[in-house]
């Protein structure tokens, strides 16, 4: 299902260059049943499903709609390149992640947050008039893109308010052992969806895969 103007979830630009819509903190994790907390024993951990290393890889296909024709196609690169002395992989556009027991996470924000199912949520709060909220929205999807077919993915959805009325929708899905394979952003604004991005994993090396 695509947002609407009354979506729970939220936006979210991803690790800077992952988020080729550019970065998607300390977060506010409610005691609910969806709130983000321990992954299951013997389950699938965020890392799985963000992979970090130095050397790690991913070059990201855009077929945002609204492009010209010349210019659809485009690539970008993310490489991580070191590891700075406090644990954050630092990558060739300056986006820095870590992966932790419970979430993957940037400077500001966590990204991707146990348990890994459908209805999980929590908030990063960004500044006093701006928080992000997300919520993992789908599992066990099939993904196909230029570098492949992947299976299990998961869809996390981030949404945060703009000014004049505008939600901002981010929605990032995540194949196990591979990292963000497709990417999209849209603007809803009373009641309407305007895609502002979709970009599609076309290449990528992960621990010398």
């Amino acid at each position: 299902m695509r947002p609407t103007m009354r979506t729970t979830l939220a936006p979210a630009p991803l690790v800077r260059a992952l988020a080729v819509a550019a970065a998607l903190g300390a977060a506010g994790c409610a005691h609910a049943p969806g709130a983000p907390g321990a992954a299951r024993s013997g389950g699938p951990t965020p890392a799985r499903y963000f992979p970090l290393a130095v050397g790690n890889e991913w070059t990201w296909e855009d077929q945002s709609p609204q492009l010209p024709a010349e210019r659809r196609g485009a690539l970008r690169t993310v490489r991580i390149q070191d590891r700075t002395a406090d644990g954050y992989f630092r990558d060739n556009e300056r986006g820095e992640l870590k992966a932790g027991v419970d979430c993957v996470r940037d400077r500001q924000r966590q990204l991707l947050c146990a348990p890994l199912a459908v209805g999980t949520s929590w908030k990063s709060v960004l500044s006093v008039s701006s928080t992000e909220k997300y919520e993992i929205t789908a599992v066990g999807e099939t993904v196909v893109t230029p570098a492949g077919t992947f299976r299990d993915c998961l869809r996390v959805r981030a949404l945060n308010h703009a000014p004049g009325g505008t939600d901002l929708v981010n929605e990032i899905t995540y194949a196990p052992g591979v990292g963000p394979v497709r990417i999209e952003t849209f603007a809803v604004m009373k009641g309407a969806i305007q895609q502002q991005l979709r970009a599609v994993l076309r290449t990528y090396r992960v621990e010398g895969k």
